[in-house]
């Protein structure tokens, strides 16, 4: 029988992949730069597709005249509003339903019926309801926040293991203390993985809104700079909110490491 010559490699550790923020953002600039190569070079045309240069210069202007910070500051009220509203009714209605069997059901049924309606096609019913103001984009984005809310909160409490709740029964725990330190804890990482989604969903519905009925917002602005094949500002307004969207996942990836650190 052969002697090892040295220690084993320890082969436990895969299937743990970690995050690297200079690959991200190499990638990201590397595709930037591609793409003012291609500009540079003539193989982008710049009237369909402005180069890298032109969008940073059009965001200069707009951000020194005012202009950018008006629509964002629009943008962002209505983004936060709407987006916490539906959160916190979806977050309550997911723990009802995974939580009381009364609630099931009936709460389930209303998810599977209303979930897969386009929301950008009852804009027009929450303008009836709630007027052409704020009303109507905030009751947009909070509809459509809340059904994924409620699936990704359902799912993350199913997916508890039974053991742990019979355990803080056995222990004589109170219906709360088992729901605040073993429920709750255990569905987070689902509930915060439901957050990446619903928020990417709720800019979606925040530009769509704008763009139905408003005069300041990221969203109006697009559509403005687009009536007038003004592309040089229709892709500032873009990237504006791909910024957006990149801050927000990296709050939300703050937020797991704080409230998931004991994993």
């Amino acid at each position: 029988m052969p002697r090892l010559s040295g220690p084993v490699r320890f082969r436990g550790g895969g299937f743990a992949p970690s995050d690297n923020a200079w690959a991200s953002a190499g990638t990201l600039l590397g595709l930037v730069a591609l793409w003012q190569l291609g500009a540079s070079a003539g193989l982008i045309k710049s009237l369909f597709l402005p180069p890298p240069a032109a969008i940073c210069d059009a965001l200069w202007h707009l951000a020194i005249s005012g202009e950018l910070w008006k629509h964002l500051s629009a943008s962002l009220v209505r983004l936060g509003i709407g987006w916490v509203c539906g959160t916190i009714f979806g977050v309550g209605m997911g723990l009802a339903v995974g939580l009381w069997s009364a609630f099931r059901s009936p709460g389930m049924a209303v998810v599977a019926a209303l979930f897969p309606i386009p929301k950008i096609a009852l804009v027009p019913l929450f303008i009836i309801w709630f007027g052409i103001g704020e009303g109507s984009k905030i009751a947009t984005l909070a509809f459509g926040v809340f059904f994924p809310t409620v699936i990704a909160t359902a799912g993350g409490v199913d997916n508890v293991p039974r053991g742990l709740i019979r355990m803080g029964q056995s222990f004589g725990l109170s219906t709360w203390a088992i729901v605040r330190a073993i429920i709750l804890p255990g569905a987070l990482p689902a509930i915060l993985s439901g957050f990446r989604v619903t928020t990417s969903i709720a800019i979606v519905l925040l530009v769509a809104a704008e763009m139905i009925g408003a005069e300041q917002g990221i969203g109006a602005f697009v559509l403005s700079a687009g009536n007038l094949y003004d592309t040089d500002n229709l892709l500032a307004g873009i990237v504006v909110l791909s910024l957006m969207g990149l801050l927000v996942a990296w709050t939300i990836g703050r937020l797991e490491r704080v409230l998931l650190a004991w994993r």
